[in-house]
């Protein structure tokens, strides 16, 4: 499937989203967030794809919101307004609930909306150049759409500081917030992604996405009757599956199991 805002790589079980408008450092316009709510969807529902990584072509990951989109915005109703706000909202959303794994190559800018797409991944990786910032209240704004995301990542206390002065957020204080889980030498950025990649595909995929959902069921939540026994009942539920089966049986027989990718050559 073809895109006008992205380039779509593939290599064995991994895919990345290369955001490609470099000549605006990849800011978000309508069109981009079309794609990438279509991307994500075709992804994740692709059984060859086990990994997705998303990044930026050119100088930057993401800088954001579009200037001339942000411009008719404002001169836009309400209701368009309203509009184009879910749509951004929504793509986020898909992006985050993708039962794969998803990881973030942050270089270079990842402001307002790209560092709420930095958030919105299960992983960031950020390359010490990296700049973050929820710059949002500069232009009179809040950033709505990706707060669910960013105080997730680098919890609420943070977020009352950041939200209000806009601060600029290096690579090192990013990995200090939570925010990127690594902050690495530009040149070590792509190994990294590749170590954390290789971690990942020796994971069960259908336990990986439990994973993913248990933490969204546990989070936030009192250790009560309720919780205790969801989280029994889950496990009970996965320890009779065929990729339970086949991986307790991989590690007895000290071999790999049968998801985790072959040695080529």
């Amino acid at each position: 499937m073809m895109y006008e805002t992205l380039e779509i790589q593939r290599d064995g079980g991994v895919a990345t989203i290369w955001m490609n408008r470099p000549d605006v450092h990849n800011a978000f316009n309508a069109q981009l967030i079309a794609d990438l709510t279509a991307a994500c969807l075709a992804l994740d529902a692709d059984d060859a794809v086990r990994v997705m990584v998303l990044a930026g072509r050119g100088k930057s990951f993401s800088a954001g919101a579009d200037l001339n989109w942000m411009k008719a915005a404002g001169e836009a109703s309400e209701a368009d307004n309203f509009a184009d706000a879910m749509k951004l909202a929504g793509m986020l959303r898909t992006l985050a609930g993708m039962a794969k794994p998803t990881i973030a190559r942050v270089h270079g800018a990842a402001l307002g909306g790209g560092m709420g797409l930095a958030s919105a991944c299960d992983i960031c990786i950020a390359g010490d150049k990296a700049v973050f910032a929820t710059s949002e209240v500069r232009f009179g704004i809040i950033p709505s759409a990706i707060s669910p995301y960013v105080i997730r990542a680098i919890g609420e206390r943070q977020a009352y500081r950041y939200f209000q002065t806009a601060e600029r957020i290096d690579a090192r204080r990013a990995a200090e917030l939570g925010l990127a889980h690594e902050a690495v030498g530009g040149d070590e950025l792509d190994a990294r992604v590749r170590a954390v990649v290789e971690a990942l595909l020796q994971g069960g995929p259908k336990s990986q996405a439990a994973g993913k959902e248990l933490i969204r069921a546990v989070a936030n939540r009192p250790v009560d009757d309720a919780l205790v026994q969801d989280t029994a009942r889950r496990i009970a539920s996965l320890r009779v599956t065929p990729e339970a089966r086949e991986g307790l049986d991989a590690f007895l027989s000290k071999r790999p199991a049968a998801w985790v990718p072959r040695q080529q050559g």
